[in-house]
């Protein structure tokens, strides 16, 4: 009984234990780059990709193969773009990724984050500091191009920038 008791003691410990979040997980998930650990900076207020204290389209969307999160070396310019662009105002950057509608939507929702989350990365090391750019996923939401097929889906595949003003 009294073996019984001590074992069950320890296997509670050792739960407890596991819940306990670690320092090293502090820039995970939502609270950071979950591929780098880089920490993003704070949330802008009233900053909505869509809203109007967000300039969009001044940049060319970043476009991405089948499943992937790599930023191709073709689409290496279009981040020297808007690194360069940044360097030279002080406004901050959102990063938003998309995806074809294949997959389930909790899949694209998390690819398209990691796509985001990549083209931040990229924007780091071309010298933007990372407290200056947001991602944020929308997943399979509004394509770029609604009519199907795989041209349509190769536009879908994308990030794209808004700087907030």
């Amino acid at each position: 009984m009294r073996i019984l008791c001590l074992a069950t003691l320890a296997v509670i410990g050792l739960g407890l234990a596991a819940c306990n979040k670690k320092n090293s997980d502090l820039y995970a998930g939502v609270d950071g780059d979950f591929v780098t650990g880089t920490p993003l900076g704070d949330r802008v207020d009233g900053a909505n990709f869509f809203g109007s204290s967000v300039a969009r389209g001044q940049f060319s969307p970043i476009y991405f193969g089948y499943d992937s999160i790599e930023v191709a070396p073709a689409e290496q310019p279009k981040i020297a773009q808007v690194a360069t662009a940044m360097k030279g105002t002080p406004g901050d950057l959102i990063v938003a990724g998309f995806t074809d509608d294949r997959g389930t939507e909790e899949y694209n929702r998390g690819l398209g984050e990691r796509r985001a989350q990549s083209v931040r990365q990229a924007l780091i090391d071309a010298g933007v500091p990372a407290g200056r750019i947001q991602t944020v996923s929308f997943g399979e939401e509004m394509p770029a191009d609604s009519s199907g097929g795989e041209s349509a889906w190769a536009l879908n595949r994308r990030a794209e920038f808004g700087v907030v003003k």
